[in-house]
């Protein structure tokens, strides 16, 4: 069958900014998508992230200061369950789709920690389900394509509808697709085993990061360094 055309769980966060190590979760969605095209099955969080909100990043999730403190959940709790149905979605079998999932995962994995919550990795069985990244994979069967990998692009490019972006639900969900599709068109990933394709995704992650800080040290920056872990960044004490 191929994992494309199986069930496919879906994870996404919107944040307080781009920092694994500082910035905070604002929202998070895990959801189900099923192959058939039924409404996805679907779990929110919205959280008070115990810091303002920068406006830079409520203006791109739609998410203020003020709403979160509002209606959000105090953080601890609301971690401790987003963490549980990431582990209980891992330990499933079923794959998880992730976009850029070395960001995703790290800062709820730093997130865990903030708050004396075991971290996912802790969690985790032997035998836990392979975490699918559409932006490792789409670089890794289409190297040289020009243009940006973020998700809207991912999803104009496998023809998947995104009409709310930045919303987590909505963003989980068209993550999903588009890997689902993207397993459909490249045979040499859609066909692989669970563990094979977990494999895979870490050895690209790591060539493409080698790559990336290849052309930032020729181009822009001598010193250079872009983390080659995934899906999750180790914690350094």
């Amino acid at each position: 069958m191929g994992w494309h055309r199986e069930p496919l769980m879906a994870f996404d966060l919107e944040t307080t900014g781009t920092d694994i190590e500082n910035d905070r979760i604002v929202t998070a969605a895990v959801v189900v998508v099923s192959s058939d095209g039924r409404l996805p099955e679907v779990r929110t969080w919205l959280l008070d992230p115990g810091v303002a909100i920068p406006e830079e990043a409520a203006a791109i999730h739609g998410i203020s200061t003020d709403h979160a403190r509002r209606h959000g959940t105090p953080p601890a709790p609301a971690i401790e369950e987003i963490t549980s149905a990431v582990t209980e979605a891992l330990n499933s079998g079923t794959p998880l789709v992730v976009m850029n999932a070395r960001y995703d995962l790290s800062l709820l994995d730093r997130e865990c920690r903030r708050h004396g919550i075991e971290p996912l990795v802790e969690r985790l069985s032997g035998k836990a389900s392979p975490v699918i990244d559409p932006l490792v994979l789409d670089k890794h069967v289409d190297r040289y394509r020009k243009g940006k990998r973020n998700l809207q692009a991912l999803c104009e490019h496998y023809g998947v509808q995104l009409d709310d972006a930045h919303n987590a639900v909505a963003d989980a969900v068209a993550a999903a697709r588009a890997a689902r599709r993207m397993g459909a068109k490249h045979s040499d990933i859609g066909t692989l085993a669970a563990a094979d394709l977990h494999d895979l995704q870490v050895r690209a992650a790591a060539e493409q990061a080698v790559s990336l800080q290849r052309y930032l040290r020729r181009t822009s920056n001598p010193e250079a360094t872009v983390e080659s872990a995934w899906p999750v960044v180790p914690y350094v004490r």
